[in-house]
């Protein structure tokens, strides 16, 4: 099976899944964005953990912008989500640490 880490280059949690996940592929979701329905899928799995609140995005963002619909706002700006976001068939998967890493690991 096959993961797919959804997520930005420059991030350096990204950058540690990839080194673990060599044969991963990286989507840059600022780049390419999300498949139709992840975003809503993966908003279904985390709910609100999957809004970075901690972003710089997220602070220059106004106050009416912070009150749209979360799924909404995650489209029009991808570094909200959370990162990585890892799908491994269907099965999704989000953050990275040591053990996100055995999950994701163990369903490959």
């Amino acid at each position: 099976m096959e993961a797919t880490i959804y997520g930005l280059k420059a991030c350096d949690t990204c950058r540690k899944a990839r080194k673990a996940l060599p044969e991963a592929r990286l989507v840059d979701v600022r780049e390419e964005g999300l498949p139709e329905g992840l975003l809503a899928r993966a908003w279904e799995s985390f709910g609100p953990a999957l809004l970075n609140t901690r972003s710089t995005t997220w602070r220059g963002l106004s106050a009416a912008e912070r009150g749209l619909e979360p799924v909404a706002l995650m489209k029009a700006h991808p570094a909200l989500m959370k990162r990585p976001l890892i799908a491994v068939g269907d099965t999704l998967f989000l953050g990275w640490n040591k053990e996100i890493e055995g999950e994701v690991k163990a369903a490959l």
